[in-house]
């Protein structure tokens, strides 16, 4: 790997959502100022979509980091679940203790008064659910059930959907109606600009222990913005890449070489006009050679 080479501490472009390296992008602060305003008024739905690799997911471990102690967060990563398993999940999140053997009505009935209770101690309980999109259409219905749950002055329940923009599609078809109704909050994350993208590798690569000249010039950064179309974990790809081949020729910065070959071997980047066999064969090769370069410096050191 290039760590020693740049310098560096630790990997810079990881696609492990990880908070240490949360940025303030406009988006991201925007989005988690509309979950923020959002809970404090505790009552419906919260909705927050976008593309896959827009940073979805380290938004929500980032609200779930910093949201404030009187709130009691319910956290499920993967909602692909029938009603049912979607009662137990929450009732497991909710410190519920409970036997096998109960039904649905009961355990229903313990969830509410869980909920009762842990109000009554000054709790906000929040839902959050990522990957939202995959939530069958009958577990929909039933997170729009859990938010009948209520006191005579406030619900008991708020519900964070995090999810791709197909939950926007999904949630226009009619039988979702009443659940639409609900949703009070709503914010779509947006790709991020050339300009965003260069502070963004900077402010990564600072995290990261860099502590030189940038690795990335305008040029550069502005080829890999578009090739990614602004998404932060495509970008986070091809500045991987590119880092690496610009190692393997032993080389202090990124040239819009490397940007290339590495565009050229990332299947969902925009390769422009090219012929996509043609970048693919380019990319591979480069990436090949850089790994050869490596190999060959340290056997022979």
């Amino acid at each position: 790997m290039y760590l020693q080479h740049f310098h560096l501490a630790q990997p810079p472009f990881s696609l492990t959502p990880n908070t240490g390296f949360f940025f303030g992008l406009a988006p991201h602060v925007e989005a988690l100022q509309v979950l923020q305003t959002a809970l404090q008024t505790g009552e419906g739905f919260i909705k927050v979509t976008g593309e896959v690799g827009t940073g979805k997911t380290l938004i929500c471990r980032k609200l779930l980091n910093d949201i404030p102690e009187r709130f009691h967060c319910a956290y499920l990563p993967n909602p692909y679940l029938s009603p049912s398993e979607l009662r137990w999940a929450l009732a497991l999140e909710l410190g519920l203790k409970y036997s096998a053997d109960l039904d649905q009505q009961r355990l229903t009935s313990l969830i509410q008064q869980q909920l009762i209770a842990l109000s009554a101690h000054g709790h906000s309980i929040v839902l959050v659910l990522d990957e939202a999109q995959a939530l069958p259409d009958e577990s929909l219905e039933a997170l729009r059930l859990f938010t009948n749950l209520e006191t005579e002055s406030r619900k008991l329940l708020q519900v964070v959907l995090f999810g791709q923009p197909e939950l926007d599609t999904r949630l226009q078809q009619p039988q979702f109606r009443q659940l639409r109704q609900r949703i009070t909050f709503s914010y779509q994350l947006r790709p991020m600009t050339a300009d965003e993208t260069r502070a963004y590798q900077a402010h990564r690569l600072e995290v990261a222990g860099y502590r030189g000249e940038g690795l990335f010039g305008a040029r550069e950064s502005r080829r890999i913005a578009r090739a990614a179309r602004g998404i932060p974990r495509l970008i986070n790809i091809l500045s991987h890449k590119a880092l690496l081949l610009a190692y393997g020729e032993g080389a202090d910065k990124v040239s819009l070489r490397h940007v290339k070959g590495a565009i050229a071997d990332t299947q969902d980047a925009d390769r422009g006009l090219f012929p996509s066999w043609w970048l693919g064969t380019v990319g591979a090769v480069s990436l090949c050679a850089g790994a050869l370069w490596f190999w060959l410096t340290r056997g022979l050191a």
